[in-house]
């Protein structure tokens, strides 16, 4: 199991007060991929209120008497399938780490800020990340949750997580969250660089390209949550930096999980139906996840490219994301540069 104690922040030069942190979080991941490791981390992820809407009253008993006896398994494999076994751990993980240590070099020219990352499920938590920081000196922190489209069951449930910590504080840090930035111009370039990139290395072109976001219920949606008007509007910024025609690219949804309609059109259906109307060429990208893990290097890359070929289709390729790239870490960077504005 990850340790809490021996998790240290990136830290720049050091004095005892006065210090500004960074606090980079991302969804989580479990420990391990046996089933105790798994089970944790499925039941505190799906024990969230903002992810299951359901009545505690439905749903307890449905998550404990039936999907942790069963789904840790089967995620414990898919997560077998794709995991760093040089590190063992998660790729999630690994490149959340990379990210903050190369932010912190990137902002060596503010030496009072001092960058952490965590999870929102599993270790490292938001809480022991947020002592970790006032206990270097930190007296503001911005808390910046890796989602560059707004969810209520992504963004908000960090904030929460972060704010529930702090509701315990006797002397609490001034505390700044990081808006989306979905349709942020550098983010939008760095997408289209990436999509550049993968072709330059093919001798084949997409006849189509996919935007595949992770999927929210549709009542989520219903009742507010602004997350597809923001997957909609990275989508056609994206499309029109590639100079893509209507019929090449297509927005869509992946992920869904229970029984009630998720927002659609759902990407595994899409990739069965343009192989079935004869579509023999396509690429599929993540632009709502800034790091590579279960649901982009399994779900799409392993999963929904066996089923293109399956269905007909001749040639898959999946759009790495941004990871710790260059243009990932510039995006970051920027966002993060001009959110400690008045800070620093």
């Amino acid at each position: 199991m990850a340790s809490e104690t021996a998790h240290m922040p990136i830290l720049q030069p050091e004095t005892s007060f006065g210090k500004v942190g960074v606090l980079l979080v991302n969804l989580g991941t479990p420990d391990d991929t046996s089933y105790w490791p798994m089970r944790r981390y499925l039941s505190e992820f799906l024990s969230d209120r903002r992810v299951i809407e359901w009545s505690r009253l439905y749903w307890y008993p449905i998550l404990q008497g039936i999907v942790l006896s069963k789904r840790p398994q089967k995620v414990g494999k898919a997560y077998e399938a794709i995991w760093n076994k040089e590190k063992n751990e998660s790729f999630l993980r690994t490149y959340t780490r990379n990210q903050a240590e190369l932010m912190a070099e990137a902002l060596k020219d503010l030496p009072n800020v001092v960058v952490d990352w965590g999870m929102r499920y599993g270790q490292p938590s938001i809480a022991a990340r947020i002592d970790a920081l006032r206990e270097k000196g930190c007296e503001k922190i911005l808390v910046f949750p890796l989602y560059p489209q707004y969810s209520a069951s992504t963004t908000a449930t960090v904030n929460d997580k972060a704010f529930e910590h702090l509701m315990k504080l006797r002397w609490q840090p001034a505390v700044r969250t990081v808006p989306p930035y979905h349709d942020d111009p550098t983010y939008i370039e760095a997408l289209a660089n990436s999509y550049r990139q993968t072709l330059s290395s093919l001798d084949w072109e997409p006849e189509v390209l996919l935007a595949s976001f992770h999927g929210i219920p549709l009542s989520y949606s219903e009742k507010g949550d602004p997350y597809r008007g923001h997957c909609e509007t990275t989508g056609h910024l994206l499309r029109e930096a590639l100079g893509l025609p209507p019929e090449r690219f297509m927005v869509t949804f992946q992920s869904r999980f229970g029984p009630e309609e998720w927002l659609q059109p759902y990407t595994d259906k899409t990739v069965e139906k343009l192989a079935g109307e004869g579509v023999k060429r396509i690429a599929v990208m993540n632009p709502g996840f800034v790091s590579d893990c279960l649901e982009t290097l399994e779900e799409i890359a392993g999963e929904a490219a066996e089923s293109f070929l399956h269905h007909g289709g001749e040639k898959f390729v999946h759009i790495p994301c941004l990871n710790d790239s260059p243009d990932g870490m510039t995006v970051l960077e920027q966002v993060v540069r001009r959110e400690l504005q008045g800070w620093v």
